[in-house]
């Protein structure tokens, strides 16, 4: 789960302003997928230093979910230029 969550850090531009976030085409709000995605992020890295120990459905979520927001960012022209 830490190596996922680090390479959904690593592809998902979490620091992008809002400017840039608000462009003029847009397949959903990439500002709330990317305020979602952070908190799931977020969320687990609290739930390790706590001892809970993800099951296999766990990291199949966040990967799923990961990879839609990754492709709806992709549509939204976010990821241009950027290693993933």
């Amino acid at each position: 789960m830490r190596q996922l969550i680090r390479q959904v850090r690593e592809a998902i531009p979490f620091d992008l302003s809002e400017e840039k976030i608000c462009g003029d085409t847009c397949q959903g709000c990439s500002s709330k997928l990317l305020i979602y995605l952070e908190t799931e992020l977020d969320a687990w890295e609290i739930k390790l230093a706590d001892g809970i120990i993800p099951n296999f459905g766990d990291l199949d979520r966040l990967a799923r979910q990961s990879k839609k927001i990754h492709h709806a960012l992709e549509q939204n022209g976010l990821l241009a230029g950027r290693e993933h």
